[in-house]
């Protein structure tokens, strides 16, 4: 008996041993990953601790009561699924804890795919260590690859476990921090695998359309917040849509090099057209109150990918929530939840 334990023990260890082998990337960011994620979990603060500690600002005290009103709300008013996110506190000490990275071919604006066990194919990959994102960016450049870092204000765990409130958060203004909120919430109710621009349109278009309606319904829509939000929503979207149009230019150029041109010549034609793209994107907003282009080099292919990730859905779940559904936010993303399988739990 005791010969037959060691010999299944043996093929059990040699099996993970192979496994290890072959996955030996993808099991050391997990581990990367999750030590990244537990290190944030192990040192968080119970939201009713920090709201009975005298020396925590009144000021972001009612930015997390805010948001206790922002959670109920899509839960009672949108139908999205109840969390237990957002009961604790996280403190960055004002520095950032999570970057990702956005890669593309130089002449494509097709990105990078990186598969992951369970949640599947994403067109993005996070470090909570800056040295891996470093190390990363440094051989994705060897390869090539037009690259994008982004810092990250919130992220979505799809209800496997309990997101805190990042500390960067309670600076946001009240429509800023409601669509954030619903964005991450919308991913814990419905999330697909491998359709990530599905995932990420969804999240932008509800968050942003759940905000105009929380803010309405708790300032009343000619309140200053809820105007000031709306200026801001109707800017960015205007420069969503010229950066998507951009990213169609582009393409529609990258069509047009054969493997017979130099890489001089095709880098000054792509670089010259993202520079026309990039000026003129500048002219959408009032001076001093958006996008400032900071010359050649700073935005490539990259940088469009991330639009098209993120907006370029838009129009299509708007006009069906408004023709299909009479703007009915709980009826259409119960349809959508039949429609499609979620991977959150």
């Amino acid at each position: 008996m005791k010969k037959v334990f060691l010999s299944i023990l043996g093929l059990f260890i040699a099996i993970l041993a192979i496994f290890y082998a072959v996955n030996f990337n993808a099991v050391n960011y997990g581990i990367s990953q999750l030590r990244g994620q537990l290190k944030v979990i192990f040192n968080t603060e119970p939201i009713a601790e920090i709201m009975v500690n005298p020396s925590f600002p009144d000021s972001l005290k009612s930015k997390i009561e805010l948001i206790q009103e922002i959670k109920k709300f899509t839960v009672d008013s949108l139908g999205l699924k109840a969390s237990g996110s957002y009961e604790s506190f996280y403190d960055q000490k004002g520095e950032p804890i999570l970057w990702v990275i956005t890669a593309c071919p130089p002449y494509s604006l097709e990105p990078k795919k990186w598969e992951f066990p369970i949640i599947g194919e994403f067109a993005y990959k996070g470090h909570f260590d800056k040295g891996k994102v470093e190390k990363e960016v440094k051989e994705l450049k060897k390869e090539g690859y037009d690259i994008r870092v982004g810092e990250v204000s919130a992220w979505s765990t799809l209800g496997y476990l309990d997101d805190p409130i990042l500390s960067s958060m309670l600076t946001k203004s009240p429509g800023s921090l409601a669509a954030l909120i619903i964005h991450e919430l919308t991913h814990g109710t419905l999330f697909v695998k491998n359709n990530l621009e599905f995932n990420e349109n969804l999240a932008d278009f509800v968050g942003d359309e759940g905000a105009k309606l929380f803010l309405k319904s708790k300032y009343g829509d000619s309140s200053q917040v809820y105007l000031d939000y709306e200026e801001s929503k109707q800017l960015n979207e205007a420069f969503s849509q010229h950066m998507l149009s951009g990213a169609i230019r582009l393409d529609s150029l990258f069509q047009t090099f054969t493997p017979e041109m130099e890489s001089n010549n095709k880098n000054r034609l792509k670089f010259d057209l993202i520079d026309s793209i990039m000026v003129a994107a500048e002219k959408i907003y009032p001076e001093g109150k958006g996008f400032t282009y900071q010359g050649r080099g700073t935005v490539n292919n990259a940088s469009f990918t991330s639009f098209k990730t993120y907006q370029a859905k838009q129009s299509e779940f708007k006009v069906e929530l408004e023709s299909k559904f009479n703007h009915n936010f709980k009826a259409y993303l119960e349809e959508l939840k039949k429609k499609y399988s979620s991977i959150g739990k």
